[in-house]
Formats: C-alpha cells, structure tokens, sequence
C-alpha cells in the first residue's frame, strides 16, 4: 500500500521510517540539527507551500529522504491504520 503526503506526493508504505509531528519535534536542539543536515544534504523534500504540519523520513531504494508536509501526523497515520 501507499500513503497519500500531500499534492502529488506519495510513498509505498514499506518505505517509512517514521512520521513526526512538526510543532511538537523541532522543539528539540537534535531534531533541528536532523532537519538542517538533511536540508544541506538536499535529502528534504517540501510537498506543499503551507505551513509544515509532519516530516516523514522515508529509505526508498537505499536513500534516506524526508518529506515535509502539511497534512498533520496524526491524519497520515491514520491513513496509514486504515491501510491495514
């Protein structure tokens, strides 16, 4: 199965890592470190132009890749519950 992101965005199931609420996350000094490096590393990609909601780190075909989007956490992983 798949999980819808936002706009055009989708990613197979298998492929996530994790989903992390935005607000919440970027509290942290680490996580902040996490999303600046994958930014640099220009691993990070931005599906909508609103304001971020979650990051979802994903490995698809053996690179690491974070999506940025503004569909909350908690609504992808009930997508992802209903899925099962």
């Amino acid at each position: 199965m798949f999980l819808h992101l936002g706009n055009d965005y989708i990613v197979f199931e298998k492929d996530i890592i994790a989903v992390f609420d935005f607000e919440t996350t970027t509290v942290s000094k680490i996580t902040r470190e996490f999303l600046r490096e994958a930014e640099d590393e220009e691993f990070i990609v931005n599906v909508s132009d609103d304001v971020p909601k979650s990051f979802i780190v994903t490995e698809i075909k053996g690179r690491s890749k974070v999506f940025i989007s503004n569909i909350a956490s908690s609504t992808l992983l009930k997508r992802l519950e209903s899925n099962d």
